[in-house]
């Protein structure tokens, strides 16, 4: 049987809207959470990823009535994330309407919380969100655990994990985090570029493909969309098995349907 890629309409939200930005800093405006992914339903979307990104740095519970508003429009997969500290975080966003739970700075700081909440609620709800930034050094050869790749010829590079929606590097290698978060029991990984964040530049397709070859879960691609050849490159030459994006769907530069029809044009399985 031929696995079908997934497109993944994303949801950045803070204080009930949705918002954009570029490397994440420089939010705009992208309109109301429920409306939008009530649309995004209606268009096609295989799932919903829904973050509030500034619950974590705000050190506050995501907004629980936001989740079950937008739970009661949304037909399709569904996932939520930001600021799920505990297994009763989970367990009341899972009751609140959401299918999986995205966890990120917690499970950064206490990657125990993965593998309880794996075993509550099965690996298929547990993503872990890793946002990646690249560290240029000036070859393999360098002391230390860090897993480095040859990006092109003569240049090398590792990437660092990020926690708090970007604002905190933690010195931590991504691609080992999340060997050890798959080892822990995370049934998915949600894996942002932030070098090529809001970017629409393309994703970082040796990120993707590093994740993808090492990995034994699915690796949904994120960060840098800007056109539906973006996405295919990420399936084709990411080896992604899902393509997240926002800005290209948020303010109507391409539709899902389009999207997906490109895909398929170029060989993509796809559900239409």
């Amino acid at each position: 049987m031929v696995l079908t890629k997934r497109i993944i309409p994303c949801l950045d939200v803070t204080e009930g809207r949705v918002v954009k930005g570029t490397q994440f800093v420089n939010l705009r405006d992208a309109g109301d959470a429920v409306e939008l992914g009530a649309y995004y339903d209606e268009q096609g979307a295989d799932e919903l990823v829904f973050l509030d990104i500034t619950a974590s740095s705000d050190k506050r519970k995501i907004l629980i009535d936001l989740v079950e508003r937008t739970g009661e429009q949304v037909f399709i997969p569904f996932t939520v994330g930001g600021g799920l500290r505990t297994v009763e975080d989970i367990k009341g966003i899972l009751r609140a309407g959401a299918d999986k739970v995205s966890l990120n700075t917690a499970a950064v700081k206490n990657p125990q919380l993965i593998s309880e909440a794996s075993k509550i609620f099965g690996a298929q709800c547990i993503v872990t969100a890793i946002d990646a930034k690249r560290v240029y050094v000036d070859s393999r050869d360098i002391k230390g655990d860090n897993i480095i790749i040859e990006i092109e010829e003569g240049t090398y590079c590792w990437w660092e994990v990020y926690i708090h929606g970007g604002r905190t590097p933690t010195g931590e290698d991504a691609i080992l985090w999340g060997l050890k978060a798959t080892d822990l029991g995370s049934g998915e990984i949600l894996l942002t570029s932030m070098d090529a964040d809001g970017m629409k530049e393309g994703y970082d397709l040796e990120l993707t493909r590093a994740f993808s070859e090492r990995l034994s879960v699915p690796i949904i691609a994120s960060g840098g969309a800007g056109n539906p050849e973006h996405i295919i490159e990420a399936f084709k030459k990411g080896k992604a098995d899902a393509a997240l994006a926002a800005s290209i769907f948020h303010y109507d530069e391409y539709s899902i349907k389009y999207v997906k029809e490109e895909c398929q044009k170029a060989g993509i399985p796809m559900r239409v």
